[in-house]
């Protein structure tokens, strides 16, 4: 292996990992709400932007304000879940219903930000650091920082899904809702804590994108599909099967790119996913659906 292609492979291990943790939130609440949200980018790219303006016109530190920008994002979700989703659930709209829905949340909010901060390409306010070498490579401090982020917060999901009250309450509504609702599980706390998760995780993942690249209004659309081709291809549902499958289309995609182009980046992670899914229809793990 030469140094360009290891070059690319922890590249793709840094996108990997924002992406896993934007499609952690998306299978959770595909997975008990049975909802393919496609606001699910726009919400992470608002994430970013609310990060930005504390980092910027609040002249907050990088850290604290990425915290702010995951409140202002779960509180966000929290509100279209009250205004749109629990309305929708009580009518038993249906999924096409839901689709179509969650397409208009995300060019409102798409257009709302630009409406705000305009379309064109803004950064965090953070000293320049130089590049680690690490066996030879040249890797950019906020890569490693993103790195560290990611594992961080997936061993907190991990501990919460594992080892609360509220993850195993979750992980059962995940698996059969009626059944959860029988047995004293308060369904209704379980999706507010659904979306405080999705929104956090999703939230961290557009501040740590903006991180090694930029912020901008289109940034969580563009990352949908693959967000989408990680919930498929690790198992609808399944959170450890999204990060797996995550890490595995990031770093495909960036090793492509010498021979595609980067033009094609998502191409390949579709065509990743419908391969996968020729050989394995439920995904490389067992989901809930």
């Amino acid at each position: 292996m030469d140094v360009q292609q290891a070059q690319l492979i922890v590249n793709g291990i840094a996108v990997g990992s924002i992406i896993a943790l934007a499609a952690v939130g998306l299978t959770l609440t595909y997975g008990i709400l049975r909802l393919a949200n496609f606001a699910h980018g726009d919400f992470m790219t608002l994430g970013a932007y609310l990060t930005l303006v504390a980092n910027t016109v609040g002249n907050i530190n990088i850290w604290l304000s990425m915290v702010l920008g995951a409140l202002g994002t779960v509180v966000a979700m929290l509100l279209s879940e009250k205004l749109l989703w629990s309305r929708m659930r009580a009518n038993r709209a249906t999924s096409t219903t839901l689709i179509i829905l969650s397409i208009g949340l995300a060019l409102f909010i798409r257009y709302a930000i630009v409406f705000v901060w305009g379309g064109s390409n803004q950064a965090y306010n953070l000293p320049i650091s130089p590049a680690r070498d690490i066996f030879g490579l040249k890797i950019p401090q906020n890569q490693i920082i993103v790195l560290a982020l990611a594992v961080l917060a997936i061993l907190g999901l991990h501990y919460l899904l594992q080892n609360t009250k509220v993850g195993k309450a979750m992980r059962a509504v995940a698996d059969d809702i009626d059944l959860a609702r029988v047995s004293g599980i308060n369904v209704d706390q379980v999706i507010i804590w659904t979306w405080a998760i999705a929104g956090s995780l999703t939230a961290l993942g557009g501040s740590m994108y903006g991180l090694v690249t930029a912020v901008r209004p289109n940034m969580g659309w563009f990352l949908i599909l693959p967000m989408f081709a990680s919930v498929i291809l690790g198992g609808i549902g399944n959170p450890y099967g999204a990060i797996a499958a995550a890490l595995i289309i990031g770093i495909s995609q960036e090793v492509s790119t010498p021979f595609l182009g980067s033009q094609y980046k998502q191409g390949v992670a579709l065509f990743i996913m419908i391969l996968v899914l020729l050989i394995r229809p439920k995904g490389l793990f067992k989901g809930t659906i």
